[in-house]
């Protein structure tokens, strides 16, 4: 039986390739999207969800617009990664559907509710949605959550935070406070899962859903390569997607896990009791390694069933 999941993302050009990886994977059933701000506001990441799943031919894939700022803090968005719309780079036509008229944490409710089998909820973008479907409606009939965020001791936003956790630190610590199995897909994890030209040539030849990817990808990369120097870029929300369905994939170990609320200056760092110095009982899984090779030979070849 395939998993029952819920992507919760904000599109991005990595959370676009997340969903193309999603759809590809028969391991998964993708009971639908929901959506958040993040890379972009609301309005565009919604556009944007349902712009990858038409492409895909998978309009039939519900999408449900969340939360359009984080629960606590002022809105900051990262068009200076993603740009203006999002997902600049490829060019796609505007959507023709439109997103469910139910808001994303009644929708989630509601999946939950229906489903056979407990759901596995992947956030990839800031965990707003989340945080608020928890103190709602708690934990029951969910599996456990994947999520793209958070690092050992790297930032991308700030030098001690990545963008999804300091967006909303306090959302992040309701979800690894929640009695759940949670899954930190970090960027100790998701740097490590950088395209190369090899990769999008992989990516060009596998039909035209990886021509679309690989035009994602060549605009994600002038910002990599402009800050770290890397000839490609990191696809960080396709690895939890990954570790969704292949949990092999990436080498993990059960810490203790606080995100710091305080400090201004390391607002939204993952503090990771990585060698076991608080005595504080472990509350998620966290992303160490990851077998990069077999990463990317699993997304070329679900690319390319998606024809």
């Amino acid at each position: 039986m395939p998993t029952p999941i819920i992507l919760d993302c904000d599109p991005g050009h990595d959370d676009a390739i997340a969903l193309l990886l999603a759809l590809g994977s028969p391991e998964l059933e993708l009971l639908g999207v929901t959506t958040t701000y993040g890379n972009q506001t609301l309005e565009k990441t919604t556009a944007n969800a349902l712009r990858v799943l038409e492409l895909a031919g998978r309009a039939d894939v519900p999408v449900a617009s969340g939360a359009d700022e984080p629960l606590e803090r002022e809105l900051v968005v990262a068009a200076h990664v993603h740009g203006e719309s999002g997902l600049d780079g490829p060019t796609l036509p505007p959507p023709s559907a439109e997103p469910v008229s139910t808001d994303a944490v009644a929708w989630i409710a509601d999946a939950i509710g229906r489903s056979s089998s407990p759901v596995t909820l992947v956030p990839t973008g800031p965990l707003t949605n989340i945080a608020t479907y928890l103190r709602a409606h708690g934990t029951g009939g969910i599996e456990r959550i994947v999520l793209m965020g958070g690092a050992i001791a790297e930032g991308n936003m700030t030098p001690a935070a990545e963008f999804n956790i300091w967006a909303d630190p306090e959302a992040a610590q309701i979800v690894f406070d929640a009695e759940l199995d949670v899954t930190m897909i970090g960027l100790d994890v998701t740097h490590k899962a950088v395209t190369g030209p090899d990769v999008q040539t992989r990516l060009r030849e596998a039909g035209s859903v990886g021509v679309f990817v690989a035009e994602l990808v060549d605009f994600f990369s002038v910002y990599h390569r402009q800050t770290y120097g890397w000839d490609g870029a990191p696809i960080h929300d396709a690895v939890a997607v990954a570790h969704a369905l292949r949990p092999e994939l990436v080498e993990t170990k059960l810490r203790n896990v606080q995100v710091e609320l305080e400090s201004e200056l390391c607002r939204g760092r993952t503090v990771v009791d990585l060698w076991l110095r608080t005595g504080r009982p472990a509350n998620a899984h966290v992303g160490v390694d990851l077998d990069t090779n077999a990463f990317f030979d699993l997304l070329v070849e679900r690319i390319a069933r998606l024809g």
